[in-house]
């Protein structure tokens, strides 16, 4: 089934590329950065305020919405788009990695996955054709199709099974389909063994879809081991095909992806640690709670043209965070979402202009990333968390 106003042009296409991505609500200018918005919404921020920021796609995802407000809910305001009020495009994941963290409440077999919320306790069941009637229901311009996710810390037998697993469902995602306006992805799955990534993405090449996602990673590995499984396989991945790497948001593991050939990111790292305090600049995040900053009459960053640092002192920041108030994780999310946005743009043009090694060289020189032990222990901690309470949201 073909997709009527979906296509993808490369303008340049290296090791890194630069290409338009066009959809039936906007044409998006990859490598690109997509906001996350689980439950419809980009936390704390208004439809206008993403694109003022110059984002034109982002991401909802299929599990909270299907749970909370329903899918006869939004289908009644004829889509996610007139429920939100977003005019551009978007994409929403089929759900399948929030059912499989989820690990002690549900079950699994080549059907489908039987699952209980995570916010009453009632049981649910998801297959292929599900997710994607859900999926059409919402209206996304992308949608994705369901997969298995093991854990990174799983054996291979059960990665192997996950593999062979996710292209079933990926082929009855594709045979469920009725909507000629959406573009369907499958997912690549494999842990960190290069030949079981092979496989999967040799497997849904031949079944020929109009864009690949690589699912699995950065879900506790280390970055190195991200990096060396992205570039494994990105080539072997079709070049006139988008190629999105889920759930990667940091920027040094984006400078990083585009040079292996990565289009399309999206996290809610940005959002999820700008609430916390946690800000972007040039050479790598601050705390804006520190002590250091109280008295502060400078900006945030000088180097940023964000409505929070052209406004307001690093010092009155510090303050909001200290005090609890809302307006705080609004001028966080503002100023984050500002810098990746100026980040893709930047490695965009770099790309055009044929310098991108030296782009990625000297950004990765300059930025210091998170501390990898503690990163590790964080993250683990995270889905630690997450898996005993509730799925992942932005």
């Amino acid at each position: 089934m073909e997709t009527a106003g979906f296509s993808f042009e490369l303008a340049l296409s290296g090791a890194a590329r630069a290409g338009v991505l066009n959809t039936p609500h906007a044409a998006v200018e990859t490598p690109c950065f997509m906001p996350v918005g689980s439950q419809a919404t980009v936390k704390t921020l208004t439809p206008d305020e993403l694109k003022d920021l110059g984002y034109n796609l982002i991401l909802a995802n299929n599990y909270h919405l299907y749970l909370r407000p329903g899918t006869q809910v939004v289908g009644s305001y004829g889509g996610i788009h007139k429920f939100m009020g977003w005019n551009g495009a978007l994409l929403t994941d089929s759900g399948g990695y929030q059912v499989f963290s989820l690990s002690p409440l549900r079950k699994m077999s080549d059907d489908g996955v039987t699952f209980r919320s995570h916010i009453d306790g009632s049981e649910h069941f998801f297959s292929p054709e599900l997710a994607i009637k859900y999926q059409e229901v919402f209206g996304a311009d992308i949608i994705m199709a369901l997969d298995e996710c093991p854990p990174v810390e799983a054996s291979r037998e059960v990665i192997e099974a996950a593999v062979e697993r996710t292209q079933a469902w990926a082929l009855r995602c594709k045979s469920a389909r009725t909507r000629t306006d959406q573009s369907l992805f499958p997912i690549v799955q494999g842990g960190l063994h290069a030949d079981l990534r092979r496989r999967s993405a040799e497997g849904l090449i031949e079944a020929d879809f109009p864009g690949y996602a690589i699912g699995g990673l950065a879900i506790g590995e280390s970055k190195e081991q991200t990096a060396e499984i992205t570039a494994a396989t990105t080539e072997i991945l079709p070049i006139d095909k988008p190629r999105y790497l889920m759930g990667v948001g940091s920027p040094e593991d984006i400078v990083r992806g585009v040079a292996a050939g990565i289009d399309m990111f999206d996290s809610a790292l940005p959002t999820r640690v700008a609430r916390n305090g946690a800000l972007f600049t040039r050479y790598g995040r601050i705390d804006i709670a520190n002590a250091r900053y109280e008295g502060d009459k400078g900006p945030i960053d000088n180097e940023c043209g964000c409505y929070a640092c052209q406004n307001f002192s690093a010092g009155y920041v510090h303050h909001l965070f200290r005090a609890k108030e809302l307006l705080a994780y609004r001028l966080a999310t503002l100023h984050n979402l500002y810098f990746m946005r100026r980040l893709m743009t930047d490695i965009r043009q770099s790309i055009l202009d044929e310098r991108y090694d030296d782009f990625a060289r000297s950004f990765l020189s300059d930025y210091k990333p998170t501390d990898e032990s503690v990163r590790l222990s964080q993250k683990r901690q995270w889905l630690k968390d997450r898996n005993s309470s509730s799925p992942s949201m932005d």
